[in-house]
């Protein structure tokens, strides 16, 4: 039996692996010259400088119980700094979220007791938080008790309702960058489900951790099992319609996975077209641009207590990260764009030539924008760190409008798979307990449009993986993730 991927991100890969590993003769096709899609690593800037295309720091991959069964957590040499992520509020003044929660509470002045009952629970159980927010929404979770404390905190972040809980400006700023990163308006559902998630995985053993040498680590972790199970990745194929593709006999159990765009199954011959209704109203954006910065040096923060930070929030007080991200939203950039930068070298000097610097950056845009982020980025930046531009030996943009040809999964620069939002967390990118299977015999969505949506965890590849098995009646090495 075959097994054709679409597409070398986290997912596919998880969803090869799982097939192969089951005994099927697994391809995978990669549009890129490099395989990994977001998990891939490259000298964007200068020789010697290392820069990650995709995603830098990945806090729910350690916690991952595909990656962690499949054994390719144990594969990666991780770093886990002692500082999870950290907010510059203004120069010279940062609020910091250290893997100690301990140590972050006591650093939040009044919002210390907040802080330990909004965080704390949710760190401690971060199991139960991996199985309710790393899976299909309308599946009843393993651990309901956790469930039930994650939306009892979810509920009052996302709305108004909450603003309160947190007092001090450092607490709320740094609650607000990391719900920044769902790239939706704040306060909203989504952005609390997502904010919480990740700071809860701040506090736990693992912390926001990332690869040494770059997230390449975890596609060649990845690729090195595939092949030991007979699999192969071939890269410069770029499928732009599945009509012309050879991928099999879905009636011999052949299949077909992709790890991409929905839309891309629109191209097959016999999409029902109720089906093909609903995967033309699956929304996308906003959107991603992105800078990748080779330095002559350590960033010079106006605060040194972030130059020990890989993870950096430069997006000031909560008004201010809030008004940034509701512009985005809007359609427009603001005054003051949100910029969450990684500069993973003060932790692996692997990253750069002895001395120097890697800093990668992005800011949120409107879905297709052609702005070069640069200015912004740069401008930001020196804001915190005056001094800055004097350290940049090189940069590497990529506009939103750009993303999609290098990755065309990325649809006008949207990094999430789709639009963040409440009603997508339970429509992604239709309803329905197992939507990684479509109509089509042996096709099925692998990609970070289905649940659980974005982040390197390669479950949404291994759910995809999982239905296709089970509706074979094959068992899986792999059953009891998530069965």
């Amino acid at each position: 039996m075959r097994a054709t991927v679409i597409g070398s991100g986290p997912n596919g890969l998880a969803a090869a692996v799982a097939l192969a590993r089951s005994g099927y003769e697994v391809t995978v096709l990669e549009a890129a010259a490099i395989a990994g899609g977001g998990t891939s690593t490259a000298e964007l800037t200068l020789p010697g400088f290392r820069h990650d295309i995709g995603s830098a720091v990945h806090p729910p991959a350690i916690a991952s119980p595909f990656f962690r069964t499949a054994g390719i957590v144990d594969r990666v040499d991780w770093i886990t700094p002692d500082i999870s992520y950290a907010q510059a509020l203004a120069p010279g003044r940062s609020a910091i979220a250290w893997r100690d929660l301990g140590r972050t509470a006591a650093g939040l002045g009044d919002d210390e007791r907040a802080w330990r009952r909004m965080i704390g629970p949710l760190s401690k159980h971060i199991d139960g938080v991996v199985d309710f927010t790393g899976n299909n929404m309308l599946r009843v979770p393993r651990d309901p008790a956790t469930a039930i404390r994650f939306a009892l905190r979810m509920l009052p972040t996302g709305t108004r309702l909450g603003r309160a809980a947190l007092r001090t400006p450092e607490a709320q700023a740094l609650l607000t960058g990391v719900l920044a990163h769902a790239n939706t308006p704040l306060p909203s559902l989504a952005g609390a489900a997502a904010g919480l998630m990740l700071a809860a995985h701040g506090h736990t053993r693992g912390g926001w951790g990332y690869p040494r040498g770059g997230a390449q680590a975890i596609a060649d972790a990845m690729i090195a099992d595939l092949e030991a199970n007979g699999g192969r990745v071939e890269t410069g194929v770029h499928v732009r319609d599945l009509s012309a593709l050879d991928w099999g006999d879905p009636a011999r159990g052949d299949l077909l996975m992709l790890d991409t765009t929905p839309r891309l199954a629109l191209t097959l011959p016999d999409v029902p077209a109720g089906y093909a209704r609903s995967l033309r109203r699956y929304a996308y954006g906003p959107a991603a641009a992105k800078v990748d910065f080779a330095l002559d040096g350590p960033v010079p923060w106006a605060d040194e207590a972030l130059a020990l930070a890989p993870t950096v929030h430069v997006g000031g007080s909560r008004e201010e990260t809030e008004a940034s991200e509701n512009a985005v939203a809007h359609g427009r950039l603001g005054a003051t764009p949100y910029v969450l930068a990684v500069q993973p070298s003060v932790l692996d000097p692997t990253r750069a030539p002895g001395g120097k610097q890697t800093l990668w950056a992005y800011i949120h845009v409107p879905l297709g924008s052609p702005i070069d982020p640069t200015a912004f980025i740069t401008e930001r930046i020196e804001h915190f760190a005056p001094g800055f531009r004097d350290r940049v030996l090189a940069s590497h943009a990529v506009a939103a409008n750009a993303r999609e040809a290098g990755n065309p999964a990325a649809i006008g620069g949207d990094i999430l798979g789709g639009a963040f939002t409440l009603a997508q967390a339970f429509r992604r990118p239709t309803v329905g307990l197992a939507p990684w299977r479509t109509p089509m015999r042996g096709v099925y969505l692998a990609g970070a449009s289905t649940p659980p949506g974005p982040g390197v965890t390669g479950m949404a590849g291994w759910h995809a993986a999982r239905t296709a098995l089970a509706d074979r009646g094959m068992p899986s090495s792999l059953e009891h993730v998530f069965a």
